[in-house]
């Protein structure tokens, strides 16, 4: 049987080069000179739903301990010693890739003096402590509200399905007579499992006046179809860089690796090993996932997956308290930002061992 190792080289063997190249070394990143407000906005959030997972596994599961392990540090770009620990990561990047933000334990391994942060430990006395790590857990923040989200996608595509349904059936009453044969087969073709997918030419007809209002109601008809065919789902964020940094760690130490979306009222989680079944797959590209430029990461290419593609880890998230802080810069200059506190997340039973377990699926 294949070790889980074996498992996800060969997975990645099939990624085509177009999305992730394994062969081309990751660049070295260069130490950015100056925050922003965002920055630091973003940070808190994501150390805000660490600080809620951890809370959650370890107040709620009779199995595992959860425990911060991810390398962070309170400097940002532009003060004392930031450039220092910003060179430091990157050699750690280098020698044993991404550290995963959090480590599952089973309870029986893990030691109270720990204090459930082992993040500041040494190399040597972490290299003692992690593989008896269960898996390991990648935190993504998202500022949405999964179920309103969805609510407003499903109330739009209702609305475009019934503006094409109704330019359909305008177009065969109406407009048949003036219409070519293909035309009409196409129209009558279009159905409730095929609508956002149907793809046409909107013709220029003009010399016509029954021609030329038909091709504007097929332009409107695009239209619709097009707001159909749109992304249509909130996503798991896996940078396409950190394929091979995540990679390089499981190559150091053999353990499985997960991803968990943090929204403001679900958690949903997905296994490394899925992440990139899917991507491997030419067929998903624009269906489960989209590689898109981002601007909050530098432009750098994310992959979006639909979290459709996942399972809820949590079923509902109490709302944290949110404060605006204010922090001084070495130079005078004031950066004004969001921090978060409280909340909940309320796991569901045996989410997270049904997602290590998806690994050999």
């Amino acid at each position: 049987m294949e070790s889980y190792l074996e498992e996800i080289h060969n997975v990645i063997s099939r990624i085509p080069r177009s999305i992730v190249d394994i062969s081309i070394p990751k660049e070295r990143g260069k130490a950015p000179t100056q925050a922003f407000s965002e920055f630091l906005t973003n940070r808190e959030q994501g150390d805000w739903a660490e600080r809620l997972i951890v809370s959650a596994v370890n107040q709620h599961s009779e199995e595992f301990v959860a425990v911060q392990y991810g390398k962070s540090d309170e400097r940002i770009a532009g003060e004392t010693g930031f450039e220092v620990f910003y060179e430091e990561y990157q050699d750690e990047l280098e020698t044993i890739g991404k550290r995963p933000d959090l480590l599952l334990f089973r309870k029986a391994d893990y030691q109270e003096d720990w204090q459930y942060n082992i993040s500041r430990y040494s190399r040597e006395v972490l290299d003692s402590i992690v593989p008896k790590a269960v898996v390991g857990i990648e935190i993504r923040s998202s500022s949405f509200l999964l179920e309103k989200y969805n609510a407003e996608i499903r109330r739009k595509q209702q609305q475009y399905t019934a503006t094409v349904f109704h330019l359909r059936d305008t177009l065969l009453q109406d407009f048949s007579n003036a219409l070519s044969e293909e035309w009409n087969t196409l129209l009558r073709g279009i159905s409730a499992s095929n609508v956002d997918i149907v793809s046409f030419r909107v013709p220029s007809w003009k010399a016509n006046p029954r021609l030329a209002e038909a091709s504007r109601l097929l332009a409107e008809m695009k239209s619709a179809m097009k707001g159909l065919q749109k992304r249509d789902f909130l996503s798991f964020t896996p940078k396409v860089e950190d394929v091979k940094v995540v990679l390089k760690w499981i190559e150091t130490y053999n353990i499985p690796h997960i991803y968990l979306q943090v929204f403001f009222d679900k958690v949903y989680g997905i296994s490394f090993r899925s992440i990139v079944e899917i991507i491997a797959n030419p067929d998903n590209e624009e269906t489960k996932f989209f590689a898109e430029g981002d601007v909050k990461n530098q432009n750098k290419i994310v992959l979006k997956i639909s979290v459709k593609e996942g399972i809820e880890v949590a079923h509902r998230v109490d709302m944290p308290h949110h404060a605006s802080k204010m922090k001084e810069l070495d130079r005078g200059r004031l950066l004004f930002h969001v921090v978060f506190d409280g909340g909940k997340a309320y796991l569901n039973p045996d989410a997270i061992s049904q997602l290590i377990e998806t690994r050999f699926a």
